[in-house]
């Protein structure tokens, strides 16, 4: 039915990232740094993880820098190399070698949808994934993978989802149908934010892996939701012509693309790391103690 691997993954990143003004009027919100990593490098590990060759990034005006970051700088390594720093030149090389990285432009704001199908030419005729930029799952099998596994043994379009507390219902897609097992859903109904009555508290959250049959459901959808063409339309009609399910992953979200999201993120990746742990957790401390005198 399909290859071992999963080959191809989309990673939309044109967006304009106005919640995080002015830090992205010169610096793509995707190159924002969970502790110093750009959040986009963090979303191309896991697709290189699951063994992604062939990253396809869906870029917009302004955003060089997100090109320049996976590219190689040889008169940085040059300088780094001259100074004895071996661990950071490797760090860089390792960056810029780690899959095959392509950018196609979105000339239009039309949204998520729009997004994908930008990258139709370079997808061709195999399922792919597609990866949100702000978007990150720290979990021990990649995110995408777990999708994968799932696409590979129904051989149908897969996309995370997660529960999410019912008054929130309304910032997400939201997904209802029957549990397969404990992790799998066949979904019946699919909406875009639902502003009342959403039909469960099953969000979608931003891992999908999708047949190339997407495209045509791409191609004839109209702007929907914010007057953008959402990718959650088309799903709608995969799911009436093919059959969708959505996969309860493993592992932690962190939305990088909320203010809130992006500092829990920063301080969960900090804490991961011994050197770093050593001296945050101290001040945490001292300020829990603080806000709790202030009670």
């Amino acid at each position: 039915m399909t290859s071992s691997s999963l080959r191809k993954v989309v990673i939309p990143a044109a967006g304009l990232g106005t919640r995080f003004l002015p830090a992205t009027k010169a610096v793509p919100k995707e190159m924002l740094p969970i502790v110093d990593t750009p959040t986009l490098q963090y979303i191309v590990e896991e697709a290189v993880s699951a063994g992604v060759k062939d990253v396809i990034i869906i870029n917009g005006r302004y955003k060089a820098s997100i090109e320049d970051h996976f590219d190689v700088s040889y008169e940085l390594e040059h300088t780094l190399s001259e100074r004895g720093k071996t661990k950071d030149v490797e760090a860089l090389k390792k960056i810029s070698s780690m899959a095959n990285l392509m950018s196609v432009r979105q000339k239009h704001p039309l949204g998520l949808g729009h997004a994908v199908l930008c990258a139709k030419h370079l997808v061709g005729n195999e399922p792919f994934g597609v990866m949100l930029g702000d978007d990150m799952i720290d979990a021990e099998d990649p995110g995408i993978l777990q999708l994968w596994r799932a696409y590979q043994k129904h051989g149908k379009g897969v996309i995370a989802l997660m529960e999410v507390p019912p008054s929130e219902t309304h910032l997400y897609g939201i997904a209802a149908g029957e549990m397969l097992d404990e992790r799998t859903m066949k979904i019946t109904k699919i909406v875009e934010k639902p502003k009342t009555n959403p039909p469960s508290n099953f969000a979608v959250i931003g891992r999908y892996l999708l047949p190339p049959s997407i495209f045509g459901h791409l191609e004839k959808t109209e702007r929907g939701v914010g007057g953008e063409i959402q990718l959650t339309d088309a799903l709608a009609k995969l799911m009436e012509t093919e059959g969708l399910l959505g996969y309860r992953f493993t592992g932690t979200r962190h939305d990088a693309g909320d203010k809130v999201g992006y500092l829990k993120a920063n301080l969960a990746f900090a804490l991961k790391r011994p050197e770093l742990k050593s001296g945050l957790m101290p001040y945490l401390r001292e300020v829990v103690a603080k806000e709790d005198g202030k009670k």
